[in-house]
């Protein structure tokens, strides 16, 4: 065949000069290639939204493409932080979760929004074959978290809770001690949680009925819940303190520091309490804020473990305590003491003009680490993106999550109906009492329902 001159030299000249593709294209720069990137959504921008996103930003390999939140606002401050990471005007600005959920370009979801929702969202997510990093806890009642356990674990998706605790290593090492039977066996739990209400939106005084903003939808933003007046000091970041839309100070904190004892319970997979009473302070139903500000619940375990779950009460310290007979472990944020001076180090801190001693975490040797906890060297965020890809289970699964936050939901069922509440944790279900097994669940308003 002949050759003409043209294609002869385009030919060549191909060869001679050849097409220059960007390093990062492929991921030889240290980048990741895109065809390697895990794509997510972000649903909700109120309080945990732009830290976690912020995190994911700075996991490699994990790009941020889409925004969702009912608030105009709040859309707009989403998009705009997306986009500056992510040098361009790429950002999808979403309101309706169901729109983003379709959307087959979104690998993952993280989602930070109202306890209220986390069911509805979440199972809609987990049926559009979407990994899932959802806040804690892990919904609004006991039947909700049993609906999200099943949506997760029929799709075969990945999860992973907010329950960062888990990633730091303090609470690690504290949970090793006593799973490595090093205090010998375990008596008592000490759960300490916060009481009273914090005002994280600064709108405490702003307790009056209004007309919502225009850059709300406050019909999609009640949901499933009970319609109410919309009065500002109880929406964004604040709705925790109402039992409309969140579970108070006892399921907000319940996540962190009972997911921690039961890390070191060996609770994750198994086991749980059989009986639990409590008492409450409660404001009264309408007040604005109505969740319990001071709280403390007793709770015996199959295993015979006692555990104390409290809040405003100061025999409990925040954190997490376990006492077995032999000694005992405590651990907090930024803080770790143990009776076994082996178990610890001593360092000097300067705390404002004075230098105070402070218990750091030590390493157990190989020798007595035979319970080997897992660890998140890439960060709770980095270990969630890890398991995306390798199909692992994460440091905080959503069956943990799960079992984690019965605790809290089961104590303030008992504080609600002033009576003694027995559990069988391998069924799930109330035993006996058909007014406390109701409050396991509660009704949608039209025309919101789980499938």
């Amino acid at each position: 065949m002949k050759t003409s001159r043209r294609n002869f030299l385009k030919a060549t000249s191909a060869l001679a000069f050849p097409t220059i593709i960007p390093a990062s294209a492929i991921g030889a720069d240290g980048t990741v290639a895109p065809s390697n990137r895990i794509t997510m959504g972000a649903v909700g921008w109120g309080m945990q939204g732009p830290g976690n996103i912020g995190a994911f930003m700075n996991v490699p390999g994990c790009q941020v493409i889409a925004a969702c939140d009912l608030d105009k606002r709040h859309l707009e401050q989403a998009v705009n932080a997306i986009d500056n990471k992510n040098g361009n005007k790429d950002c999808a600005a979403i309101k309706d979760y169901r729109e983003l959920m379709a959307r087959k370009d979104v690998d993952t979801v993280m989602l930070a929004v109202p306890d209220h929702w986390h069911a509805l969202i979440a199972i809609e997510a987990a049926k559009n074959g979407k990994d899932i990093y959802g806040e804690k806890p892990l919904a609004r009642t006991i039947r909700e978290q049993q609906a999200i356990v099943r949506a997760v674990l029929e799709n075969k998706r990945v999860w992973q809770t907010g329950s960062w605790q888990r990633s730091n290593d303090n609470f690690r090492v504290g949970a090793e001690i006593v799973r490595n039977g090093l205090i010998g066996k375990l008596k008592e739990v000490h759960v300490g949680l916060p009481s009273g209400h914090a005002d994280f939106a600064g709108t405490a005084s702003k307790n009056q009925v209004t007309p919502p903003p225009a850059e709300l939808d406050w019909e999609m933003w009640i949901g499933p819940s009970t319609m109410e007046d919309y009065i500002e000091g109880r929406v964004h970041k604040n709705w925790r303190w109402n039992y409309n839309t969140g579970g108070g100070q006892l399921l907000d904190w319940i996540g962190h520091h009972c997911d921690i004892a039961h890390w070191g319970m060996d609770c994750d997979k198994g086991g749980g309490p059989v009986e639990i009473e409590g008492s409450g302070e409660f404001p009264a139903k309408t007040a604005m804020w109505n969740t319990a500000t001071k709280y403390r619940a007793e709770a015996k375990y199959d295993s015979g473990v006692k555990m104390i779950i409290a809040g405003g009460h100061g025999d409990i310290r925040g954190g997490t305590r376990w006492i077995g007979e032999e000694g005992w472990v405590q651990v907090d944020r930024g803080f770790f003491d143990c009776s076994n001076p082996a178990y610890k180090k001593i360092i000097k801190e300067r705390r404002g003009d004075q230098i105070a001693e402070k218990a750091i975490h030590q390493e157990l040797p190989d020798d007595l680490r035979k319970v080997q906890l897992m660890k998140s060297p890439t960060g709770h965020q980095g270990n969630f993106i890890d398991c995306v890809r390798s199909r692992a289970e994460t440091l905080t699964p959503v069956t943990t999550a799960h079992r984690s936050a019965i605790p809290g939901h089961l104590a303030l069922i008992a504080m609600m109906t002033g009576r003694k509440i027995k559990w069988d944790p391998a069924k799930e279900e109330i035993i006996g009492d058909e007014e406390a097994s109701k409050l396991m669940g509660r009704e949608y308003r039209a025309p919101w329902k789980i499938a």
